[in-house]
């Protein structure tokens, strides 16, 4: 009985690149990068990037959101939204407010201005998605969406079935 021979280290190399979808890792390097550059763009005039877009995205979705559910969210550092979040309260984007159960949590809530500016970042995506939808002549939009979606990590597909809140008392009754 012959043994099977190993396959050299080039054939491993080989067989591992002819796994990959390069195209499609490419398209989805290409669709991102031009997705975030009008929100980019908009951000750069305020003096903020993609973090503060991000922050700005979720509490706007999510009025109510914890600080702890949004570092979840985000998987930043502390440090990281600590800076951000600073920014956007002191700037009059975004309030914190004490949680009503436990004095510990703090939820945040966009302003009137932070809704403003979030509508404005999401505008230009809305569009751009909208029309590559009409572009590709893709009909069934459940379809995109069961893609992205099975492109999230399993355990983290929670996060999605989160629904927005509606109002809250920054939106209302903020600047």
């Amino acid at each position: 009985m012959k043994s099977p021979m190993k396959p050299t280290e080039k054939e491993q190399v080989q067989a591992a690149e002819d796994e990959i979808d390069f195209a499609l890792i490419e398209l989805l390097f290409f669709a991102y990068r031009d997705f975030t550059s009008d929100p980019d763009a908009i951000l750069s005039r305020y003096g903020f990037g993609r973090a503060h877009h991000r922050v700005l995205h979720f509490v706007n979705r999510r009025p109510g959101l914890t600080v702890a559910e949004l570092l979840d969210v985000l998987r930043i550092t502390k440090q990281s939204l600590a800076r951000v979040l600073k920014q956007l309260i002191d700037m009059g984007y975004i309030v914190q407010v004490q949680g009503p159960r436990d004095r510990r949590q703090r939820e945040l809530y966009v302003t009137k201005k932070g809704h403003a500016l979030a509508l404005a970042l999401a505008l230009p995506q809305s569009r751009r998605i909208h029309s590559a939808l009409n572009e590709a002549g893709v009909e069934d939009r459940a379809v995109l969406e069961r893609f992205l979606r099975a492109m999230v990590d399993p355990e983290l597909r929670e996060q999605l079935d989160r629904r927005p809140a509606e109002g809250g008392p920054a939106r209302e009754g903020g600047t």
